[in-house]
């Protein structure tokens, strides 16, 4: 598939089931570039323009922070969003994160 990085980044965010999360550096190293985290949160900020929609809300940081939550609508946004998830937030932090986390590099089959 010839698509760029940012494109191959919304795929791959757009199969983190509902309820789970991911980390930026998970998407990079699925996509064999596993130095470039800083590279997916970037695209994170952009995905609010992409079609079909990404579920940006799911992707943190390795720690579980939600450091893309300035990027929405709202500083509170992205909690919210996952709080209705099921995803339990407490101080810009996901509760259970090891339980919660999806990674995309065991999870799913890819040929990107």
């Amino acid at each position: 598939m010839d698509t760029s990085f940012y494109e191959q980044v919304y795929e791959i965010a757009r199969l983190i089931p509902i309820g789970r999360v991911t980390s930026y550096g998970a998407i990079a190293k699925s996509l064999g570039a596993a130095k470039s985290s800083r590279m997916v949160g970037h695209a994170m900020a952009y995905a609010g323009t992409a079609h079909p929609k990404v579920p940006a809300h799911r992707v943190v940081n390795s720690s579980g922070l939600l450091t893309g939550k300035f990027h929405f609508e709202t500083p509170d946004t992205m909690e919210e969003l996952l709080l209705k998830e099921g995803v339990e937030v407490r101080n810009d932090k996901v509760v259970n994160f090891k339980k919660v986390f999806w990674d995309p590099l065991y999870e799913i089959d890819q040929d990107f």
